[in-house]
């Protein structure tokens, strides 16, 4: 008895079909939830500034790996040598000797001169 050849690829046919079908029928469900999301509908995940975190991801590749110095200065009781305010300007604006401006966001300067004022 022989076998038509043709039953697997026909049957591998259908699933692809199927599958095509239902995956539209699955993307037109999502597509609403899409368009909503673009509107502005879509939640936003707000995250809280963590001056510590910041400061371990991006002043640690001029400052140290313990903010002790490095091609930066030692930042351990910078505060208390600068001042909170001079501190704020430094990080909006930074400094002639190589700090660049604006690493730090502005709603996030005062948590960080806070957190800065506190490293001793």
């Amino acid at each position: 008895m022989k076998r038509n050849p043709l039953i697997p690829y026909l049957l591998i046919g259908l699933l692809g079909i199927a599958l095509v079908f239902f995956l539209s029928v699955k993307g037109l469900g999502d597509a609403k939830e899409i368009a909503k999301e673009k509107e502005g509908g879509g939640e936003e995940v707000a995250t809280k500034f963590e001056p510590e975190a910041f400061a371990k991801s991006t002043c640690i590749s001029c400052h140290g790996n313990n903010l002790e110095g490095a091609t930066g200065p030692n930042l351990h009781g910078m505060g208390e040598k600068l001042g909170k305010d001079k501190l704020k300007d430094v990080l909006k604006n930074g400094t002639t000797g190589g700090m660049p401006g604006g690493l730090v966001k502005a709603e996030n300067i005062d948590a960080m001169a806070d957190w800065l004022m506190k490293l001793k």
